[in-house]
């Protein structure tokens, strides 16, 4: 198979971006439709195809983490046809008026949301991610260029030429959807593509993330690794500490909201950690702990130093014990990603000072990190979870997608 030449996408997807820039809401919604369609009817092909990534994966010894992340079946497929499908629901971004005002001479401004343009996106193993982006910036008015991992090649192949399938059915210019492939270079290209490419968006591990963004020339919004952490204080409901813990990790473990490490107050452990252990030890969890956690339950292996900021994406998860809800944030300001944490309490006053203390994407209250997703926030989808300070943070999907110009509109004054 002929790799399209990177240039001629770009050019392409520029073409499409001033189409879709100014599609209806009815034409992105009848596009998102038939391109959840499009899956659907293509399903035997896809699966197919991701069989094939997935028995390389396995040759070539990638860990069950990723396996799973790159594994689809038919109730996954569903899902992205769901997640399309969600999308053409929720309204338009597009010509959103974010605020406005006149001045005393009458001139009156507005600040108006608009498509971003053409939207790079780099990421790993996946497939999943290809139907979501491009449905995002399918609704968002951009186009998209699509550079997934090597180990997801087929399924994403298969997927584009359904979604491009789907656009095409309604008339809507496939060149907005594009998978851009080839060896480590073409990454190289779309970090130096500034004038082609108007924003990139890495997705995946901590090294594919700061390779973009310290390498490229191309604005970046930037995705971030979840450590995650769970607080429990002195005042907690310690079964549902339990049940909020075991979610939050065992749910899902592969992914970036879910449990990495479980910090305890002082107070409770010595009755709370036995009963944690438990349950986690008997849903298949590796328990590791500080000193302090393994002189409380023999079951608790050595963590090594350098774990405390690592993600492990697996059944495994870490345990630390705090004197008080000060040494608890102090701990987790020392270790967070940033992304998503948690405190499970019933003293208000602790739970304000969380809030206001944690400096995170998202901070829960008795409640599982596993909510932080675009889906679960209704939007639909999600591009991805950005943990940086910039217009977008936390689950990034339609608002993100955009940026704003000003609309001035007078009747002939002059300064």
């Amino acid at each position: 198979m002929t790799t399209p030449d990177f240039h001629d996408q770009a050019l392409g997807a520029r073409a499409a971006a001033i189409s879709v820039a100014t599609a209806t809401r009815a034409t992105k919604d009848a596009a998102l439709h038939a391109m959840a369609d499009a899956l659907l009817a293509n399903e035997l092909s896809i699966l197919v195809a991701n069989q094939e990534d997935v028995e390389r994966a396995r040759a070539a010894g990638t860990s069950e983490a990723i396996i799973d992340r790159l594994s689809l079946d038919s109730s996954r497929l569903a899902a992205m046809a769901e997640g399309l499908r969600d999308l053409a629901r929720l309204a338009d971004p597009v010509g959103e008026v974010t605020r406005g005002w006149q001045l005393p001479n009458g001139v009156h401004i507005d600040q108006v949301r608009v498509p971003l343009g053409v939207v790079g996106i780099i990421y790993e193993a996946r497939p999943n991610v290809t139907a979501d982006a491009a449905g995002i910036c399918l609704k968002s008015g951009n186009a998209c260029l699509l550079r997934g991992s090597s180990s997801a090649v087929s399924s994403n192949r298969a997927i584009v030429q359904a979604l491009k399938a789907g656009l095409d059915k309604v008339g809507v210019d496939a060149r907005a959807v594009n998978l851009i492939e080839g060896g480590h270079e073409i990454t190289d290209v779309m970090m130096a593509a500034r004038g082609l490419v108007d924003v990139l968006i890495p997705r995946g591990g901590a090294s594919l993330i700061e390779a973009v963004v310290r390498g490229s020339q191309v604005p970046v919004l930037e995705t971030g690794t979840g450590n995650c952490h769970l607080y429990v204080d002195s005042s907690a409901d310690q079964d549902m500490a339990c049940s909020i813990m075991l979610n939050a990790k065992v749910q899902r473990p592969s992914v970036c909201n879910a449990l990495e490490t479980l910090v305890v107050n002082a107070d409770i452990a010595g009755a709370f950690l036995p009963t944690a252990v438990d349950v986690l030890v008997k849903a298949g969890v590796t328990v590791h702990g500080d000193d302090r956690a393994k002189a409380i339950d023999s079951r608790i292996v050595d963590v090594v130093d350098e774990e405390w900021d690592s993600e492990f994406l697996s059944l495994d998860i870490r345990v630390a014990i705090v004197d008080n809800l000060d040494k608890a944030i102090d701990f987790i300001r020392a270790h967070s990603s940033g992304h998503s944490e948690t405190i499970i309490t019933n003293d208000a006053a602790h739970q304000k000072r969380f809030i206001a203390e944690v400096d995170a994407a998202a901070v829960l209250v008795n409640a599982s990190s596993r909510f932080v997703d675009g889906g679960q926030f209704g939007f639909g989808a999600e591009i991805g979870i950005s943990t940086q300070k910039l217009h977008a943070r936390g689950p990034m999907a339609l608002p993100e997608m955009t940026t704003t110009k000003y609309v001035i509109t007078g009747d002939g004054q002059i300064r």
